[in-house]
Formats: structure tokens, C-alpha cells, sequence
């Protein structure tokens, strides 16, 4: 065993090289190479919390003006004829859009960890998923434009 040094034997027992080794021969990636690169997963992810926060936004917002009626009418009424005014009309946009992704991803994710060909397909489900985002925003932008062009 001369001559031969602790990662010669690792690689002849079917082993990687340890760091140490990788390091001394200079084959050893950079710490950006081995980085995650933004994929269909990392996205899916982020979308799937991003969502899941708007969502939960859009809920303490209803509960917030459902619950203005202890005040009495006038100050529920005076809050939910702010809702007719554009921003609020594109946030139901978006909170679509949100509420959409989120319960199609999660069907996706549900798929992919209680079968077991469902990780095989994860890139593929997610973009129907976006597809199917994407036809239900694209549904109620079209609902909605007309009422934030015109203003009823």
C-alpha cells in the first residue's frame, strides 16, 4: 500500500473521495458549483409559501371587515365599499391566482409523497399546475377588467 495514498484506496473500494482528498488534488467543486439552481422544485416551493401567506393575508383581511359589524353598520359598509376600488379588485386577481397554485401544488405534492411514480413526474405536474393557474387568473382577470375599466 506504498506510494498510495487514502483516497487511492477509498476510490479502489467503490468509495468517493473524502473532502480532504478531493481538496489536495484540486478536483474538489466550488462552493457555488455544487449549488441548487433554481429548478422546477425550488419555485414550485417558493410559489407554494408565497401563496400559503397571501392566502393567510386575504383570510385576517375577511375576518378583520366581517368583524367591523360589532361597530355597526355604517363602519362595515364604509370599509366594504373600499373593496369596489381597483386595487382591491386586482388583489381578487391575485388572490386567485394565489388560492388556484396552492391547492393545485398541493395535490401535486400530495401525489409526489404518497405515490411512488410521482417524483418521476414532479417537473411535469408542476407546470400543469401553473397551467391551470394561469386559465384561472387569465378567467378572472377577464371577469374583473371590465369592473376596474369602468368603475362599478
Amino acid at each position: 500500500m506504498r506510494g498510495r495514498s487514502h483516497g487511492d484506496r477509498r476510490a479502489r473500494r467503490g468509495r468517493p473521495p473524502s473532502r480532504h482528498e478531493e481538496r489536495r488534488r484540486g478536483t474538489r467543486k466550488r462552493r457555488t458549483e455544487g449549488m441548487y439552481r433554481g429548478r422546477e422544485g425550488q419555485w414550485a416551493w417558493l410559489l407554494h409559501r408565497l401563496s400559503g401567506l397571501a392566502i393567510l393575508a386575504y383570510f385576517l383581511l375577511h375576518v378583520v371587515s366581517i368583524s367591523l359589524i360589532m361597530f355597526g353598520e355604517e363602519a362595515y359598509m364604509t370599509v366594504h365599499h373600499w373593496y369596489d376600488l381597483w386595487p382591491f379588485r386586482v388583489g381578487l386577481i391575485l388572490v386567485t391566482a394565489g388560492v388556484v397554485y396552492h391547492a393545485f401544488n398541493g395535490l401535486r405534492i400530495m401525489v409526489m409523497d404518497f405515490t411512488g411514480r410521482g417524483v418521476a413526474y414532479q417537473r411535469q405536474m408542476w407546470y400543469g399546475v401553473m397551467v391551470l393557474t394561469l386559465l384561472a387568473t387569465a378567467y378572472t382577470a377577464w371577469v374583473n377588467i371590465p369592473r376596474i375599466v369602468g368603475g362599478y
